[in-house]
C-alpha cells in the first residue's frame, strides 16, 4: 500500500536536494575568494543572481505545493513574494533613480541569502514535523 508520509517525505527532500545542489554551484560558481564574478558586466551578475532566487523558489512551490500541508505552500509563497518585492524594488531604485548605500546593498545580499539558503526550506519541514507530533 502507498504510504502518503513516504510519498511527501521523498518530494521534501528531493526538493531539498535540488536547492542544496543550486545553492552550492551558485556559490561555486558566482560568489567565491578568486572574485572573478566581478569581472562579469554588473547588469549579467545581477540576473544571475535574481534567476538563481526565482528557480530555488519555482523548486519549492513545485515540492511544498504537492505536499499534503498547504500551509507550508502559503509560508512559503509569503516570505519569497515579499522578499523578492524587497529586493526587485531595491534594484530597480538602484539602476533608475539613483544608487543605494552599501548598507542597503548588503541588506538586499542578506535577504536574497535566506531566500536562496536550504536552511528555510529544512525549517519549514521541521516546522511541520514537530505539529505533526503535538496533532
Amino acid at each position: 500500500m502507498n504510504n502518503p508520509y513516504k510519498s511527501d517525505k521523498f518530494r521534501f527532500i528531493s526538493g531539498l536536494i535540488f536547492i542544496i545542489i543550486i545553492y552550492s554551484w551558485y556559490y561555486l560558481f558566482f560568489i567565491t575568494e578568486s572574485q572573478e564574478w566581478l569581472l562579469l558586466p554588473k547588469l549579467t551578475f545581477h540576473l544571475i543572481r535574481f534567476g538563481v532566487t526565482i528557480l530555488v523558489y519555482i523548486i519549492g512551490t513545485f515540492h511544498l505545493g504537492k505536499l499534503k500541508d498547504s500551509w507550508m505552500s502559503s509560508i512559503w509563497h509569503l516570505i519569497h513574494i515579499s522578499g523578492l518585492c524587497i529586493i526587485t524594488s531595491m534594484g530597480l531604485f538602484d539602476w533608475f533613480i539613483m544608487e543605494i548605500s552599501r548598507n542597503l546593498k548588503d541588506f538586499a545580499h542578506t535577504i536574497q541569502e535566506i531566500l536562496i539558503s536550504p536552511v528555510l526550506y529544512v525549517a519549514m519541514g521541521l516546522l511541520n514535523r514537530s505539529l505533526k507530533k503535538e496533532a
